[in-house]
């Protein structure tokens, strides 16, 4: 349960070891990461260009479609 406020600490040293407590925390989970290697960021990054050449492509044939038949329906 929450501190009374008899036994709580100061504000200022509360917040500083607060923040000191959170940026060690944010350290040790850094040091836990793994980056992809140049081989697979090149792969995804071809992958993702790919993905949305092919959106793109999809996307544009639907406006083209659309715009085609609201141009019958509205001469």
């Amino acid at each position: 349960m929450a501190k009374d406020v008899a036994e709580r600490e100061p504000a200022s040293v509360g917040w500083v070891q607060g923040t000191r407590g959170y940026f060690e925390d944010v350290m040790a989970e850094l040091r836990k990461v793994t980056f992809p290697q140049r081989k697979e960021a090149i792969a995804g990054t071809i992958g993702v260009i790919v993905v949305v050449g092919v959106i793109t492509l999809v996307l544009s044939v639907v406006d083209m479609v659309l715009a085609w038949g609201v141009g019958k329906v509205l001469p």
